[in-house]
């Protein structure tokens, strides 16, 4: 039985929450906003990884593991992750979610 994409995502939750990161959903500003895209930022010294409403679940698969990738190695060392959880992240072996 293979892992969905929502597991896939709440496991991701689970990691960024453990290596300190605030994760935030946001959709558009105002009415005449471009809609806002996925992304990591740095305010004040802590990290946040900010989610837009507007985007598909594999682009905040991806947003997700990227923040983690470069932002938070140290937390998935000694720690087990499945296989698709460890081979999103594997900076090696890394390709978009849902590519084949």
């Amino acid at each position: 039985m293979g892992v969905d994409e929502a597991d896939i995502l709440e496991m991701l939750f689970e990691l960024a929450r453990d290596a300190g990161f605030e994760i935030r959903a946001a959709g558009r500003l105002a009415p005449d906003d471009p809609p806002l895209l996925s992304g990591v930022c740095r305010l004040r010294g802590k990290l946040y990884i900010v989610l837009s409403a507007n985007e598909s679940v594999p682009v905040q698969i991806e947003a997700l593991a990227l923040a983690i990738r470069e932002n938070a190695s140290e937390t998935l060392q000694n720690r087990h992750l499945p296989p698709a959880i460890r081979d999103l992240l594997d900076p090696a072996g890394s390709k978009p979610f849902g590519s084949s």
